[in-house]
């Protein structure tokens, strides 16, 4: 499974949203050792007058994605340092069923 999560800083913020997420919101959630979580990616597109962030977070199933987050596996996990900096980000994030995985370790 895949989650999928977005979120815009001006700018500004792009720089210190990054370091959020790269030194605490990431080690935070390894450091979880979650059953079934596999790995975050961290993507960003400067859009001029934005900056938006997407993390797709990799799971071996649904039920991992739940102990993650709670039964309502949909609500976006946004530390307050983040939320800080964001100008609006997804209040719930999608889930994809992946289908097909190739190239990996290519």
């Amino acid at each position: 499974m895949c989650r999928q999560w977005r979120g815009w800083t001006d700018p500004q913020s792009a720089e210190e949203y990054e370091r959020i997420v790269r030194t605490e919101v990431i080690p935070e959630i390894e450091a979880l050792s979650l059953p079934g979580f596999r790995h975050i990616d961290l993507m960003r597109r400067d859009r001029g007058d934005e900056v938006e962030f997407q993390t797709l977070m990799w799971f071996d199933s649904l039920d991992a994605i739940i102990a993650f987050t709670g039964d309502d596996y949909a609500v976006s996990h946004v530390p307050p340092a983040a939320q800080a900096v964001l100008k609006r980000y997804d209040a719930r994030a999608v889930h994809y069923e992946v289908i097909d995985r190739r190239g990996q370790g290519r």
